[in-house]
């Protein structure tokens, strides 16, 4: 059953009802859908879709694909790529869509392809009413081998997509019969990657699934992180012991580099390459410019964060259990890692708030922040600060069993008095369970919206 990409599938339909030539590069990580969604988009289509493999040379497969197409003798084969895409020109008539998926499997073992191509489009199809879709799982090469200055295909793209996670609103239509807060869970665990999600049953508990498909030794997901790495990069030992670190609290790359044992000048390279591959992200402290040092490194693949904090760093003990009772033994310590991975369902929401012009006001700056309180003289940070001139949104996001109390509800609007600037504040909070009726009265005197899990998304 396909889910969700209505946003993906309308732009692909417009550039195919466009009858000027299109060629769109397409990239996201593996398992993130792309092969899936470029079915769909194909369905009732005049499409040549090849699928490649990871070999020496695809000709002769795509060959069949072209001449099964056309509905020619399928024993024929083209001596070359430049024969194979000249006969499609040749035989264009219509609308033809011409998918290429995991690209880069054939421009690593033949890089004249992309040269061949280029000659084709400058002479050729620009002129033609041809689509033309490379798509690859390789985000670096995607962006630098075919759209970086270098690559004969440079400028020749009409568009690009990055299919990306879903966020936490699509896991009802993966597991309807879970609570929110089990989807949220589930959602802090696996990420928006739709092959994860379809693993998990929402008939079966949550600790049951997490230990059939993750902690089994045998299961779907068990070596998945490592799986991953070793198809892109030449290290994998190097950018566990990286992952490990973040995951188990080390945000900077001095306490990266002290936890790994990695040489401080080497270390920005290897974390580069992760955040190329979308499974870290250096976030910037809210209203600080965008090269400012006051920065974090965080994983940002949900899927990555869990397993390195719960499989990767407790092999030992997952061995010496049985693999539901284990995932019974770290139910709080998740509710404990469900924190930073709310605020990003948090953050999911009022992005959604602010499409539908239901924010106070936009802000220009939206994010975490982090610093010292000027009055407690103590570390203090903002789950969610949005800022825009001297209009501030002040949110707080607390996914634990406890009701929100007036302390906390106290400790919030002292943290507000560190911005001096904010002449006009907004409250958020986000919970897990409920209010107590003193946050509940004294809000009143605020601008301050409480928010359960139970009407968020």
């Amino acid at each position: 059953m396909f889910i969700g990409r209505e946003k993906e599938l309308k732009h692909l339909n417009k550039l195919y009802s466009d009858t000027a030539f299109q060629f769109v590069v397409m990239f996201g990580r593996k398992r993130i859908g792309k092969t899936e969604l470029l079915k769909e988009f194909s369905k009732n289509k005049n499409a040549i879709f090849y699928s490649a493999l990871e070999k020496k040379s695809n000709l002769d497969e795509f060959s069949s694909e072209v001449f099964k197409h056309f509905n020619e003798n399928n024993n024929l084969l083209f001596k070359t790529w430049k024969d194979a895409f000249q006969y499609i020109s040749n035989h264009t008539k219509k609308r033809q869509v011409l998918i290429i998926d995991e690209f880069p499997y054939i421009a690593k073992a033949e890089p004249e392809i992309k040269s061949i191509l280029q000659h084709i489009i400058d002479h050729d199809w620009k002129n033609k009413n041809i689509m033309l879709i490379l798509c690859g799982s390789s985000v670096s090469f995607m962006t630098n081998g075919i759209m970086g200055r270098k690559s004969p295909l440079y400028g020749r793209n009409t568009s690009v997509m990055e299919v990306l996670p879903f966020d936490y609103s699509i896991t009802n239509s993966f597991l309807p019969k879970y609570s929110k807060k089990d989807r949220m869970i589930v959602y802090g665990i696996l990420g928006g990657v739709p092959y994860y999600l379809s693993k998990f049953e929402d008939t079966k508990s949550l600790e049951k699934n997490i230990a059939d498909i993750i902690i089994d030794s045998s299961s779907y997901l068990r070596e998945e992180p490592i799986s991953l790495l070793k198809s892109e990069l030449r290290e994998p030992m190097t950018y566990n012991s990286i992952l490990e670190a973040i995951a188990t609290g080390a945000n900077k790359l001095n306490e990266i580099a002290d936890k790994t044992k990695i040489d401080a000048t080497k270390l920005p390279i290897y974390i580069k390459n992760l955040i190329e591959m979308r499974i870290v992200e250096k976030i910037i402290c809210c209203g600080e410019k965008t090269n400012s040092k006051k920065s974090q490194y965080i994983i940002k693949d949900n899927f990555f964060s869990f397993w390195y904090r719960f499989v990767f760093a407790k092999q030992t003990k997952i061995e010496l259990m049985e693999p539901l009772n284990y995932v019974k033994s770290i139910m709080n310590e998740i509710n404990e890692y469900m924190g930073f991975k709310f605020e990003k369902i948090c953050y999911q929401f009022m992005i959604s708030l602010a499409k539908k012009n239901e924010l106070p006001f936009i802000p220009s700056s939206l994010g975490k922040w982090w610093g010292n309180n000027q009055k407690t003289k103590k570390a203090d940070e903002i789950d969610i600060l949005g800022i825009e001139n001297d209009k501030y949104l002040f949110c707080e996001c607390k996914f634990k069993n406890e009701a929100f109390d007036l302390k906390e509800f106290k400790d919030l609007i002292e943290s507000s008095n560190n911005f001096k600037n904010a002449k006009e504040k907004y409250f958020y909070i986000f919970i897990k369970s409920s209010f107590t009726n003193a946050v509940i009265s004294e809000a009143k005197n605020y601008n301050v919206k409480l928010i359960t899990i139970e009407t968020m998304l």
